[in-house]
């Protein structure tokens, strides 16, 4: 039995999410699903709409919208919890009050998913530097693997899945969960190492990591590329391209703070900017 949260917040992106998750269970059936959604808790100011700055919302309008919203939540609920009763599959609801990614990050963590599956909008320009999306922020933090969805995308449809890495470091976690999406997904995996200008290395010496990885983990069906780029972000998402991939997986650090402003992500740019499903698993 795997369990599956799918953080929902009733967008078009959440829904792709979600079909993804309800696709998940035609192929693999042992599956318990879990759809939170988080309303935000009320805000008392509000920017003003003839260029006067900040003003005050008056309490009462902000209760009255927040607990109509709440109500409405809950029937839309209902209503989804009604459409999947005869499922198959283990199916439950759960609706929190308070702050997106924080309620996400506890249910995470109360429920230890071994999946979560969520939409994904992207970020750009300052937002993306500063602040990132709630999607971005789960990616980062997650203990558990995320696949970021952006548009509609049938399990049965995969056939091809990209895993980028360097190749560089043994990750006996990594491979075993790669291995399972080889079990789940009736796809062709491959393997693909990133050479960039600025950590430029041989063919010869990048295909030896690669297949040292596979044949340290027993690795079978697999295609290893070496792919040429001005950059790992950039490499990884033009050869998902090049093959019309299905999906990208790839590892993340999970850098918080001044480190994650100074270095950055790899799988978060590629969660950003990929039009593709990004599996991605924050390692130690």
């Amino acid at each position: 039995m795997i369990k599956v949260l799918v953080p929902f917040d009733f967008s078009q992106t959440a829904q792709h999410a979600l079909n993804f998750a309800v696709s998940l269970t035609e192929v693999y059936h042992k599956v318990e699903l879990s759809v939170i959604h988080v309303v935000e808790t009320p805000v008392t100011t509000g920017m003003g709409t003839m260029g006067g700055g900040l003003e005050a919302i008056p309490d009462f309008q902000n209760q009255i919208f927040y607990l109509e919203l709440v109500e409405t939540r809950k029937k839309q609920f209902q209503e989804l919890e009604e459409k999947y009763a005869d499922a198959k599959f283990s199916f439950a609801t759960k609706l929190v009050l308070g702050n997106v990614f924080r309620s996400i990050s506890e249910a995470i963590q109360d429920e230890a998913p071994d999946l979560v599956i969520m939409g994904s909008k992207g970020t750009s320009g300052l937002e993306e530097v500063l602040v990132g999306s709630n999607t971005e922020k789960v990616v980062r933090s997650a203990s558990c693997p995320v696949i970021t969805i952006k548009a509609d995308t049938p399990i049965h449809s995969m056939k091809k899945v990209v895993f980028a890495s360097d190749f560089r470091e043994s990750n006996d976690e990594v491979a075993g969960r790669i291995k399972r999406m080889q079990a789940i997904f009736d796809a062709q995996f491959y393997f693909v190492a990133v050479n960039t200008p600025g950590n430029f290395e041989t063919t010869r010496e990048s295909m030896a990591r690669i297949r040292a990885f596979v044949q340290k983990y027993q690795f079978e069906n697999i295609k290893a590329e070496i792919y040429n780029s001005l950059s790992e972000e950039s490499g990884i998402i033009e050869f998902a391209d090049d093959i019309d991939a299905d999906m990208i997986a790839m590892t993340t650090h999970g850098r918080t703070g001044l480190l994650h402003l100074i270095t950055g992500s790899i799988a978060e740019d590629v969660v950003n900017h990929s039009k593709r499903p990004v599996w991605t698993y924050k390692t130690k």
